[in-house]
């Protein structure tokens, strides 16, 4: 059966969840027994004006005279200097203590836990598995499926992270093959990244799976029948198709669908979107609590290993 056109008001639902693994997954990842800890990300509040309303407000409340007792027992009443010129060290002391109060505030989140959490935001792998990125890189891995409507729904956030990341970062893609449907959508993948046609057709295929209702594979299943729809749709966006074909079945393609599936056993992928950070930490957008705070925790996360 054709696959259908993804409602909108299905969007919420998606990205707090993931594609499961046809199969269970035999065995189970193996955390750490020392659980650091990694900073996470403080949003933008205007914590300046909380700041400054605060004092205002606080500075509305004190007395605007002060009784000193002089040596001999008696009582002088002094007004207290404005803030306006005059050193005021009433409000001060206010000041200082809201901004005490919010400093904490400051380094932390609105919402969510203040610290990334192993075992609870993100998995430590262990062992730790070896990357393919030249010294001073950190790899990072995003596990996908195309026909994922979980990867089709955050794919836009991480085209945005992808465009802004530190340039330490190495970022790819790794498409999972659990069966041969997957597989087919793989082999796609890998055909327009071995053309250099990711950067304009990435978003594409997502769009005519998850909008346009066309899964780009044969409901027989005959890969020979899937090459011609995949050949027909390359086809509309200027890609020729004697270059789609010899490329199909070339022998980095294979190369490349091999390294892939490999990379899928290596880390025990069961679910996708997944990201893998340098080999040592996995995480995914329930472990992180949503889809901008997932991106955040693999930046920071490979911001710690780029510090090492």
């Amino acid at each position: 059966m054709r696959m259908r056109p993804l409602l909108l008001f299905a969007g919420l639902a998606l990205v707090l969840a993931a594609c499961g693994k046809p199969q269970s997954a035999d065995e189970e990842r193996s955390p750490a027994s020392a659980p650091p800890v990694v900073s996470a990300p403080s949003p933008a509040p205007a914590l300046a004006a909380a700041v400054q309303q605060k004092t205002v407000d606080a500075a509305s409340d004190l007395p605007s005279k002060i009784t000193r007792t002089n040596e001999d027992g008696s009582e002088t009443v002094e007004d207290v200097p404005s803030n306006s010129g005059a050193h005021n060290p009433l409000l001060a002391a206010v000041a200082s203590t809201v901004a005490a109060s919010t400093s904490t505030a400051s380094a932390a989140p609105l919402n969510g836990p203040t610290l990334w959490q192993e075992g609870v935001n993100y998995t430590r792998l262990v062992p730790a598995q070896p990357t393919q990125v030249p010294p001073g890189q950190v790899e990072v891995l995003e596990f996908f499926w195309y026909a994922c409507p979980h990867c089709y729904a955050i794919d836009p956030l991480v085209e945005a992270w992808r465009k802004t990341k530190p340039a330490y970062i190495s970022f790819s893609r790794v498409h999972v093959m659990w069966n041969e449907g997957h597989r087919a959508l793989a082999r796609l993948y890998y055909t327009l990244e071995s053309l250099g046609k990711l950067d304009q057709m990435h978003t594409a295929v997502f769009k005519e799976i998850h909008v346009n209702g066309n899964p780009l594979v044969a409901e027989s299943g005959n890969e020979a029948e899937t090459e011609r729809i995949q050949t027909a749709f390359v086809m509309k966006f200027g890609i020729s198709e004697s270059d789609f074909k010899k490329a199909y079945r070339s022998f980095a393609v294979e190369t490349a669908l091999q390294r892939a599936d490999q990379l899928v056993q290596r880390y025990r992928i069961d679910g996708v979107p997944t990201f893998v950070v340098n080999g040592k930490f996995i995480a995914d957008v329930r472990s992180a609590g949503d889809p901008e705070r997932l991106l955040a925790l693999v930046s920071d996360l490979a911001a710690q290993e780029h510090k090492r």
